[in-house]
């Protein structure tokens, strides 16, 4: 039981992580990340936002880990 409540936490902070660093990447961005991918149709931006968000979230579960 201590460990699911131990992965649980661990779960919670990680999504809440990755949320916080996807945000300040957003913030970061010098054009609208939504406008570029939802009425632009921008692949190449769908590749490269998917890509750091995978890098963020392998660091983030190595941290947690």
């Amino acid at each position: 039981m201590q460990n699911l409540v131990g992965a649980a936490i661990f779960t919670v902070l990680g999504m809440v992580l990755f949320g916080l660093s996807f945000w300040v990447f957003n913030r970061l961005a010098p054009f609208s990340l939504w406008k570029e991918l939802i009425e632009e149709h921008n692949t190449a931006l769908a590749i490269v936002i998917g890509s750091v968000s995978l890098g963020m979230c392998l660091i983030i579960a190595m941290a947690v880990h």
